[in-house]
């Protein structure tokens, strides 16, 4: 028979198929009687005879008290009554079976169909009382408060009270490997300690079995078992032995034993919260019983080493997940909302890290990746969702092995070798992902894990080890694993995470329907708006035609008249629509109509804010009012004065107060035109306000009343600087390029560029257009919209400035610093834009001492 390493088309599982249960045997020293719920005998150990005196074949269908003696009948049924559904089996020492003839220790356990009666010879004399034992050697045991010196003591009293050379504690790890954590052994036996065996030396049968029957003794592997007979049930099918203390081994399980050099060895349980936390493995090197009362008081040692072991560790687990509780406490105020969670993820993760262990953490939340520590990158995390995903069940799930469920994790395992990911919302989709970096391991296995295959007379077959010498292998791609206390508590953080992640997204839905509504409000606000300011164009079109005496005349008056509008716009727009500076409306006006004679009008009084009704309402009368007194009054020659008063009344009210002098003589206009009628009628008619125009024949006068309402004070201003003298408007030559993406303002663009000088100027609608035309003709000069629909004109502000071409930028959002430091040293003008307006943008582009920032209305 020859050993080789197992193949991929070798079965791997044949011993994980093994029926250990159903083995049809049990081992000599213990015999066995099966009984039905009438105390019928339905099967016997076929060594019925050696143990009770009785014939196995005449045994079979015979009642229970035809056989034994009535008083150890009675004792059984009375036992019987006290089995509980979980409480194992029930035990009697020292009870007779034979009448005057020797005793034994009888267990009892309920089957599906009655009951399985197994004794044994009562080897022990009447001085030994091994029960007692068991709390003093406990008492040992509690002194160690560190689970490695609880599992010395353990070991050491185990073997003495069993005897055998050498007992074991061995510890489950979370891949079902085990490790030999404490030892105690005669002298001169090789030191198993430290010893880690695969989770294939255990398969699961054996492990069930291990947590359904928590004690096991192998008195000699060389022993021949009993069989059981009959050894079908009139159903056909075997006795489950399952429960059974004496059932006999699995020949693999022999033969493992012997490569091992053990001759015969006991096994106990160690169960927390129902769960095989590991075991205690006693080894004999010779043939070795171990009486039934003291496997018992073994067995009751080890569960309340069990009990030890689970205060220790849950003393941990309770310190670590109050930790988590205090934590869940602060989390909320740390993640208000997602800004919040992104500026404050280092302390987040910090907090984290000091209640479970991990050398980075990362957080996919609404698709933005957060992360910090060692951990894996935005593309190598986006591959890791996926697996995410698929392992998502709405609870914490952890892995030491990250390549288990992401292969391509070897890419990144020396920063993520294993991971805990915790959804932190209602359906697939965030997460909170801690990872701990790989951990190279020398593992010292008990012989080499692998398991040979031999040529057997039923084919290849997987054999236990031969050689049980300290193997190492040097592990890598896993980390430290995630332990059961860290679970719990990452468990409890999700919770706190998965509330606060809910709280934001509802605070995320309802910010969203406010932000519908106010988004509704202002685009019914903007039609209202709209609408009035198309009434009030139309308005001014049809009232700005009787007074003009020629249509070129008629168009500079409604010019102006929409560009007052258009300065009064720009104004409050730049104040978010709130109450904006009267000094700042009469200034704008007086340098958009009088910037040479600026000197000659006095303005005196506090400055005040008006709210935006009354803004634009007076827009319009102070553009009336100089204009009339450009065109007609005090300043349509070199030596009138305008004085503009300022004063509030002690009832909050505003008296403005505009008088002309030092002109020439004033007549009343025989009638009253559009003009006259905004002066007169604005005020009165849309802020509740009073107006007064006199023709004095000195000069114009004025007052204007504004409802308190409408006023309010006005900040302290600073020291201004002083103004900085215009530049001489210039003229302009060559060919323009005109983007923009409106036909009527490129139109109108192009043609307010040819009456400023320009010898063509040619129209683009879009970015692709301009390009082509800058490539294919030269051009001196470019007016360029900033925001072109769906696109914007840096690519072509890039290709004029390649070219050396200087351009002014038109925008209808007003100057802002995104649009200065994108376009350094283009003159930036508000739309809708005038001829004056052109003017004074190009003459900044093309003068080397204008600041081009500065935006112009």
């Amino acid at each position: 028979m020859s050993d080789t390493l197992p193949d991929p088309g070798t079965d791997l599982d044949s011993c994980a198929r093994e029926p250990i249960h159903l083995l049809g045997h049990v081992q000599p020293y213990g015999c066995l009687i099966a009984v039905s719920n009438q105390w019928e005998v339905r099967h016997v150990s076929a060594n019925l005879d050696e143990m009770l005196g009785l014939d196995p074949e005449a045994a079979i269908g015979a009642r229970l008290s035809e056989l034994l003696p009535r008083d150890a009948v009675h004792d059984l049924r009375g036992r019987v009554q006290m089995i509980g559904p979980d409480s194992g089996p029930a035990r009697l020492y020292g009870i007779d079976l034979i009448g005057d003839g020797p005793r034994f220790d009888v267990s009892v356990h309920a089957t599906g169909h009655g009951y399985l009666i197994e004794a044994e010879h009562r080897t022990r004399n009447g001085n030994r009382q091994e029960m007692t034992l068991v709390q003093p050697l406990m008492a040992r045991v509690r002194r160690r408060r560190e689970i490695p010196a609880m599992a010395r003591e353990a070991a050491r009293a185990v073997k003495a009270m069993t005897g055998f050379d050498r007992v074991m504690i061995y510890r489950f790890h979370p891949d079902d490997s085990g490790e030999v954590i404490a030892e105690a052994a005669s002298p001169g036996l090789e030191p198993f300690l430290g010893l880690r065996y695969p989770a294939s030396d255990i398969p699961p049968q054996a492990r069930a079995l291990y947590i359904r029957n928590p004690i096991r003794l192998i008195m000699d592997v060389d022993a021949v078992p009993c069989p059981v007979r009959p050894a079908l049930d009139p159903e056909g099918e075997p006795l489950d032995l399952s429960l059974s203390v004496t059932r006999s081994v699995s020949p693999i399980h022999l033969e493992y034993l012997r490569n091992m050099g053990v001759a015969a060895s006991m096994s106990v349980s160690i169960l927390r919260d129902g769960r095989l936390w590991g075991l205690i493995a006693c080894h004999h090197g010779a043939a070795h019983y171990v009486d039934y009362e003291t496997r018992s008081a073994a067995e009751l040692f080890t569960q309340l080493f069990a009990y030890e072991i689970a205060a220790v560790e849950s003393a941990a687990e309770r310190d670590q997940a109050e930790r988590a509780r205090a934590l869940h406490g602060t989390l909320p105020a740390r993640m208000s909302d997602g800004a919040t969670i992104a500026r404050e993820f280092e302390t987040i993760a910090r907090d984290i890290a000091a209640v479970v262990p991990c050398d980075g953490i990362a957080m996919w939340i609404g698709g933005r990746y957060l992360r910090h520590g060692a951990t894996p990158s935005h593309d190598e995390f986006m591959g890791l969702l996926g697996p995410l995903r698929a392992a998502d069940d709405g609870r914490a799930f952890a892995s030491d092995c990250l390549t288990d469920i992401h292969p391509a994790g070897t890419g990144f395992a020396d920063r993520a070798a294993g991971l805990l990911s915790l959804p932190i919302s209602q359906g697939p989709g965030d997460y909170l992902v801690l990872f701990r970096r790989e951990q190279v391991e020398t593992v010292n296995w008990a012989g080499d894990p692998r398991k040979a295959v031999t040529q057997g007379p039923n084919g290849l077959r997987v054999s236990p080890r031969q050689s049980f010498e300290a193997w190492s292998e040097t592990v890598r791609g896993r980390s430290a694993p995630w332990r059961r206390g860290e679970i719990a508590a990452a468990e409890t953080l999700r919770v706190a995470l998965i509330e606060t992640v809910l709280k934001i997204a509802d605070d995320s839905i309802a910010e969203r329907k406010r932000a519908q509504e106010r988004q509704e409000l202002v685009i019914a606000e903007l039609n209202h708006r709209m609408r009035n300011v198309l009434n009030l164009i139309r308005s001014l079109i049809a009232q700005s035609r009787p007074g003009a005496r020629s249509v070129a005349e008629y168009v500079r008056i409604l010019d102006g008249r929409v560009e007052a509008l258009a300065r009064a716009h720009d104004q409050l727009t730049e104040t978010d629509w709130r109450a904006a500076s009267l000094k700042g409306l009469i200034e704008t006006e007086i340098d958009a109509f009088l910037s040479g004679k600026r000197d000659r009008v006095k303005l005196t009084g506090a400055d005040v804010l008006l709210s935006a009704e009354a803004y634009a309402t007076l827009a319009l009368v102070l553009h009336e009012m100089v204009t009339n007194a450009a065109k007609y009054g005090a300043l349509q020659d070199s030596h009138g004065r305008v004085e503009v008063t300022l004063d509030r009344r002690t009832d909050g009210a505003l008296v403005i107060g505009w008088r002309e002098s030092g002109g020439a003589p004033v007549k009343a206009p025989e009638g009253r035109g559009f003009g006259t009628t905004v002066i007169e009628r604005s005020v009165p008619f849309e802020l509740r306000g009073e107006a007064e125009l006199r023709f004095a024949l000195t000069g114009v006068e004025a007052r204007f009343v504004i409802p308190a309402r409408h006023v309010s004070d006005a900040p302290e201003a600073g020291d201004a600087a002083p103004a900085a003298e215009a530049p001489a408007q210039q003229r302009l030559s060559g060919r323009a390029l005109v983007v923009e993406d409106n036909m009527i303002i490129a139109l109108d663009g192009a043609d307010i560029l040819t009456e400023l000088g320009c010898a063509e100027a040619v129209t683009a609608n879009g970015v692709g257009e301009a390009l082509r035309l800058i490539e294919s003709n030269g051009f001196d000069l470019a007016l360029l919209d900033v925001n072109l629909g769906n696109e914007t004109s840096t690519p072509v502000a890039e290709a004029l400035t390649a070219h050396g071409v200087p351009f002014v930028l038109a925008t209808g959002y007003g100057a802002t610093e995104a649009i200065a430091e994108a376009f350094p040293g283009a003159p930036v003008i508000k739309k809708p834009y005038t001829k004056r307006s052109l003017q004074a943008g190009f003459t900044r582009l093309l003068s080397p001492s204008a600041d081009a920032r500065d935006p112009m209305d």
